[in-house]
């Protein structure tokens, strides 16, 4: 999904601007990494900015390499510190107004540890304008901890998703599964600026957009890999039906 050269495929969207408007190169390729960097901001002033791909998908694996560089940007805020993410089944990026926060979507969300020996792990699940069900049982907390270690430092760390529709996701970390849940539908809140259009509570959250975030610390991604599994799947699921897009082709990447 990433080449390693350029941001070919990918679509910007941060707070304050329309989709397409990469401001102050928030977004950029340093030395063969998807790197999210501040270094043309005076003042991070909520401009919480996500990275999405081109084509949506319903049905998947992804995986990537992460690290955190470098110290927050100034004036983020403090939960900020150290924290990032991926945003699965987002809504498209031209759907989201100027002021729009957060995209209505699902996030495998990046924690680093802060280096004072209490536990932050990463890989967790955060949900803006959505909910999920753990165990079976329906959850209105925004963001529920994994079971991945809390990990200090610069180190590269390898994220993986499977994502099944709305049915199942599952996180991994460094190759162990961390975290999984189900029954991903829209509802909740966490998600200012947005269409109330594109928020129809309730409804199935099988289908949307993948994007990287930008939340005000510096943190830089490599090797983005998707397996496309969609035509492993049964055209008759629930999972099939998109809300934000059209079907997506039911081919099975091998």
């Amino acid at each position: 999904m990433f080449n390693g050269q350029n941001l070919e495929g990918w679509t910007p969207k941060i707070r304050g601007y329309p989709a397409g408007v990469n401001h102050a190169r928030t977004f950029a390729v340093v030395d063969g990494a998807l790197t999210v960097s501040y270094e043309g901001y005076e003042t991070f002033d909520n401009r919480f900015g996500h990275l999405f791909y081109q084509t949506p998908f319903s049905h998947y694996r992804l995986r990537l390499e992460y690290r955190f560089v470098g110290d927050p940007a100034s004036g983020a805020p403090g939960w900020a510190v150290r924290n990032s993410g991926i945003m699965l089944h987002a809504q498209a990026p031209d759907t989201m107004p100027d002021g729009q926060d957060f995209p209505i979507s699902i996030e495998f969300q990046f924690l680093g540890g802060l280096g004072d020996g209490r536990p932050r792990p990463t890989a967790n699940m955060c949900s803006p304008g959505t909910h999920v069900e753990i165990q079976g049982q329906l959850t209105d907390e925004h963001c529920v901890e994994s079971d991945a270690p809390t990990l200090n430092g610069e180190q590269w760390v390898r994220a993986e998703v499977l994502v099944l529709g709305h049915e199942r996701v599952v996180h991994s970390i460094n190759g162990a599964p961390v975290m999984e849940y189900g029954g991903l539908v829209i509802g909740g809140g966490v998600v200012s600026g947005h269409d109330p259009a594109m928020k129809p509570d309730g409804q199935p959250l099988g289908h949307g957009y993948i994007a990287l975030q930008s939340e005000g610390h510096p943190v830089q991604f490599r090797r983005v890999e998707l397996l496309n599994l969609a035509g492993c799947m049964d055209p008759s699921s629930s999972s099939y039906r998109p809300h934000f897009v059209e079907p997506v082709p039911a081919d099975c990447v091998d």
